[in-house]
Parts: C-alpha cells; sequence; structure tokens
C-alpha cells in the first residue's frame, strides 16, 4: 500500500531559534520539540522533568467532592462496597488499582467484572442483582457506566448507590448516580480530558488522601496499573498521561508488582519496558484473560500477594492468549478471504463484516488486522445472546464513533471513542447497517484519509545522528500518541550492498550517503516487496525512526524505516527547516 508523506511546514521559525539559544540545542531539536506544543523554557522543564506534584486538583473534576462524600459514608457506616470494572485492560487495572488502595485499609468490599459473553460490555443487570443478592450498597464502576442509564435506574430501585469513573463520551442523558466522573462531561471544568479509565480511578484515590490527609506518596506504588492502562487504551500520552507514564514506568521496571513480573518471566522478557513493550507484551496477555476465559483472572494476577499465586493466574493467562492467538488467526484469515469474494470491495469506503461463528473475544483485534490491511474504517460482528455484536476500528482523523451515531437509528448500543468503538444491533438489521454505514464513511470521509500517512518530523542528513542528539532524542520518552517517536526524512541515501530479506518478509539494509561514510543499519518491516527495487535503484529516499536495538544483551542503533521512494519527488514533502551553522 502506497503512502503519503508529509512534513508539518507551518511552523514559527523565531520560536524556534529562540528555544534554541535557550536550551543550547540545534535548530533541529527545537523544532522536534516545538511540533510536541513546547515553545519555552518552562514547556521544556515541564516536558523533560514531569513531577507528580504538577498533576491537577482531583477535586476539579466534577462529581468528585460527591464520590468522596458517598466513599467516606459507606467506609463510616461498614457497607459493603463493590469495585466493578470492564473486562479489557484498562478496566481490569483500573479495579485492581481501586480495590487493592481501599483494601489496605478497609475489608468489606469486593470487585466484580462482567462476563463478556453472557452480560456483554459495560454495566450489565446480572451484575446488579449480584450486588443485590449479595447486599452491596455502593458499586464504584471503573471503564463504564456513562451511557448506561437504563441501569442505573435499576440498582436504584435495588436500593445501590453507583459511582460512575468513565472516560467514554456521555450520551444524551447522564445516569442518576450519586456521582458521574468522566472529563469528558460538557460541564466538567477538569482541565485534562484525556485521562485513561484506570487514570480517573486514580483521581479517584488521589482525592480520596487528599481529603483524609493519607501521604499521597503512598499512590505511587499504583502507577504502574495506570501506565500500562495508558499504553494499552491508546490515549495521548501528554499533560497528565505523560507524568502518570512516565513514573508508571519506573514503578512497571522495578517489577515489584507481583503479577507483571509473572507475566513477563513467562514471556521471557527480561529488559527494560517501554510504552510499546507494554502494547505488544503485556496488553495481550491480560486482554486474552477477558476474552476467552474471565477478566477476573486478570485482576487476581494484578493483585497477587505472592509469587506462586501471580504464577498460577499468568499461566492460566498465557493459555488463554495462546487461544486468543490462534482464533485471532484463523478469523483474520476467513475475514480476508469474506473480503476478497465481494465484487465491489476494492471500491468501498469502508468494511462491515458479520459472520455469526466467530468467537466475540478477537473481533476487536481483527478489525484492527483489517484496518491495517485496508486503510478504511471497519467494522466487525459475530452474534451473542441473539444479537449482532462487535467492533468498530478507524484511520487517522476519522470520528468512527460519529459515524456510528449517524447509524443509531438502526443500533441498539453503541460507545467508545474516536477511533474504536463497540456496537449491539439486531441480527435483522446488519444489512441495513452496512449500507448505511458505508454510506455514512463515503459522504464524510476525505480521500487522502484512506491512504496512510507518514507524518515526518524533519529532514535531515545522517551526519545529524550525531551522540549528542540521539542522547537528547531518548529523552523525549515515553512515546506514544501525542508524543511519536519523531520520523525523519533522509534523501540520496545508499545501501552497502548488503540487502537481504530476513524473517517474515522484512527487509535488512546498511544505510549511508555519499558525503558522510559512516552506514547506519537499517530495518523495514514488511517491505520484501521493494527487495528487488531496491537493487534496481542507486540511490533513494526514506523516512525512519531512530531505536536502539538490543540482541543478546548488545545494544545498537538501528533505523527503523518506515518507508522507501525511490523516485524523487520534492512535492510529497516541502524543504525543512534546519540551520547548519548552529
Amino acid at each position: 500500500m502506497k503512502k503519503r508523506w508529509s512534513l508539518q511546514e507551518d511552523v514559527d521559525r523565531s520560536v524556534i531559534g529562540l528555544l534554541s539559544l535557550q536550551l543550547g540545542v540545534k535548530p533541529l531539536l527545537s523544532r522536534i520539540l516545538y511540533l510536541r506544543g513546547i515553545k519555552n523554557w518552562d514547556d521544556a522543564k515541564n516536558f523533560f522533568r514531569p513531577e507528580l506534584s504538577k498533576l491537577h486538583d482531583p477535586f476539579l473534576m466534577s462529581g468528585m467532592d460527591l464520590a468522596i462524600t458517598r466513599i467516606e459514608a459507606a467506609i463510616k457506616n461498614n457497607e459493603k462496597i463493590l469495585v466493578y470494572g470492564d473486562y479489557d485492560v484498562d478496566g481490569t487495572t483500573a479495579v485492581a488499582l481501586v480495590y487493592s488502595f481501599f483494601k489496605t485499609f478497609y475489608e468489606n468490599l469486593d470487585f466484580y467484572i462482567p462476563d463478556r459473553y453472557s452480560e456483554g460490555y459495560g454495566i450489565s443487570f446480572q451484575g446488579i442483582d449480584y450486588a443485590h443478592k449479595n447486599d452491596f450498597k455502593l458499586i464504584i464502576a471503573l471503564d463504564c457506566g456513562i451511557k448506561s442509564t437504563d441501569k442505573i435506574d435499576y440498582a436504584n430501585e435495588k436500593g445501590i448507590d453507583f459511582i460512575i469513573c468513565d472516560h467514554h463520551l456521555p450520551g444524551n442523558r447522564l445516569p442518576n448516580a450519586v456521582a458521574v466522573l468522566d472529563p469528558k462531561i460538557e460541564h466538567c471544568k477538569y482541565p485534562f480530558k484525556e485521562l485513561s479509565g484506570c487514570g480517573i480511578g486514580y483521581k479517584l484515590i488521589q482525592a480520596y488522601s487528599k481529603r483524609n490527609n493519607l501521604p499521597e506518596s503512598d499512590l505511587e506504588q499504583y502507577l504502574d496499573l495506570v501506565a500500562v492502562s495508558i499504553a494499552s487504551d491508546i490515549v495521548p500520552i501528554v499533560d497528565e498521561n505523560r507524568i502518570l507514564a512516565y513514573y508508571g514506568l519506573q514503578v512497571l521496571n522495578n517489577r515489584k508488582r507481583k503479577g507483571f513480573d509473572a507475566i513477563l518471566t513467562l514471556a521471557g522478557f527480561n529488559k527494560k519496558l517501554s510504552i510499546t513493550d507494554i502494547v505488544f507484551t503485556i496488553a495481550p496477555r491480560i486482554n486474552a484473560a477477558g476474552r476467552i476465559a474471565s477478566g477476573r483472572t486478570a485482576v487476581e494476577l494484578l493483585i497477587s500477594d505472592t509469587p506462586e499465586e501471580a504464577l498460577n493466574s499468568s499461566e492460566e493467562i498465557n493459555i488463554s492468549n495462546a487461544e486468543r492467538r490462534t482464533l485471532d488467526q484463523n478469523t483474520t484469515k476467513q475475514a480476508l478471504s469474506m473480503l476478497e469474494e465481494l465484487d465491489d470491495n476494492a471500491n468501498k469506503k469502508s468494511t462491515v463484516l458479520y459472520n455469526p461463528e466467530w468467537h466475540k473475544g478477537v473481533v476487536g483485534i481483527v478489525a484492527s488486522r483489517l484496518t491495517d490491511k485496508y486503510y478504511r474504517p471497519t467494522v466487525i460482528l459475530t452474534s451473542s445472546n441473539g444479537m449482532a455484536t462487535g467492533s468498530a476500528r478507524s484511520v487517522k482523523d476519522f470520528d468512527v464513533y460519529k459515524a456510528l451515531e449517524a447509524c443509531s437509528d438502526l443500533l441498539e448500543q453503541y460507545g467508545g471513542h474516536k477511533y474504536a468503538a463497540g456496537l449491539t444491533l439486531k441480527t435483522e438489521n446488519v444489512n441495513a447497517f452496512m449500507a448505511k454505514f458505508e454510506m455514512v464513511v463515503s459522504q464524510t470521509i476525505e480521500t487522502r484519509l484512506l491512504t496512510p500517512e507518514v507524518e515526518i518530523d524533519a529532514e535531515v542528513r545522517l551526519e545529524d545522528l550525531d551522540a549528542k542528539f540521539l542522547r537528547i532524542l531518548k529523552q523525549l520518552a515515553p512515546f506514544g500518541p501525542g508524543n511519536m517517536m519523531p520520523v525523519f526524512l533522509v534523501r540520496g541515501v545508499k545501501d552497502k550492498g548488503f540487502a537481504r530479506l530476513v524473517g517474515n518478509n522484512h527487509l535488512k539494509l546498511d544505510i549511508y550517503q555519499d558525503d558522510y561514510k559512516q552506514s547506519f543499519p537499517a530495518i523495514a518491516f514488511n517491505a520484501g516487496d521493494k527487495y528487488e527495487k531496491l537493487l534496481e535503484n542507486s540511490s533513494f529516499d526514506i523516512c525512519f525512526t531512530v531505536e536502539e536495538n538490543e540482541f543478546n544483551g548488545n545494544v545498537s542503533l538501528q533505523l527503523n524505516i518506515k518507508d522507501i521512494k525511490f523516485e524523487y519527488q520534492k512535492t510529497y514533502c516541502p524543504k525543512a527547516f534546519l540551520d547548519k551553522n548552529s
């Protein structure tokens, strides 16, 4: 699939120049910082030196005072509290965080994770019935509940109070709960809107600690859970999320939580963790518990008191993950085969597939894979409890939640974010939904959004990648949405003649420029189709990130090539701003 390259051209060179003077760095680095919203010394200090003291006051969040007052009353009256959360990584880490915190000083509480298959996403009537039967008077719902108005009304009839801690987009009516915590509520004045569900849970315990004069330093032990949720739920790593992720990674890399240590040991992972490592090593395993068996196992793993408990839970999760992987591969193959058989597939702006036999636990993963393959908004549906249910994924800059909203007359339930959402509809409405979703996407998506974009931070020469620059570049971490690893463009490079195919269709090269003889090892994943053309061209342009490659304990620099162009096309990228005299 061809990709479009773009370089941010709308920059203020005077601001970049002043920032270079203030920080004592080259304009190349100042440009990278500028593109991340860093315009002066104070911005840079906050970025490079995150401080927990800079976290926002949790009581700025609408409903927080009511939430803490209700929890205090429940503890004073020895009421049973149920900590309730979704079955994915964000939900289970949130439940583990809030449950563990209150469990340190209050015994009369338990946690509940709904079953993906019998109950579905979020708060369920079954879960409320469980709470009523077992005399729970207060439910703290995490990473769900913002659109569960009928469920909360039902709970109120049963004499059960709810505190909603969610980060999804609200509906037209808020649930009638004791307190609703969600920065995305229109009237909420909380200054940061992009917390994860676990992040909302952290603000809850932060507020409780603040109100009850508990040392906030005691909360740092829970930041590993927040970091895992931030990485897994793909929220922007800016503002508070950068602070939480920065310190959460430190806690995570200390390996003090027995559950994470067990996961990483079984996965054979023994190096320092990054956000990417969480996404590809920890998240799939925690998710597998809820997708294949029970999300409760994931919480049990995360709150394990002993290595033995953690190992038992982790082994169970590993089995689920192996089954998930097999289901994922088989379902993806079936889905791709279905698309190949569609006569008009090439002309569509969206993908919607339905197979009642598919496993509900992997439809979200398959939706992501098909989005990567065809690069268009995708919905994958299966059957569950007599309804069609599934997951939607989107491409950059297209709001799939709004697209579902436009189809709401055909849906029984939907919710989520701009790039990922869930939905439920009657099976008899599936064909009508397919047609309407395609119509909505076709009418609203810009054509350019159907071509993957490589956003380039700066044009460089290989000689710019000196030791000082790379040392500072590493300090931009943690990388993720809102602060992606910088992508560079270099023109007219050559391979030393050792280009070769490695692994599963990957391209390995040694890159150099004529006037700078030092070469850089490089890899282009899934780029085997470019091998023959590479042999035919003496020089080419690449865009890439700079990474450290660790193998057998040895660390080396490597260019991770995002795309290769063999034809010189000045139009694809304006000339970058570089001052070689600085």
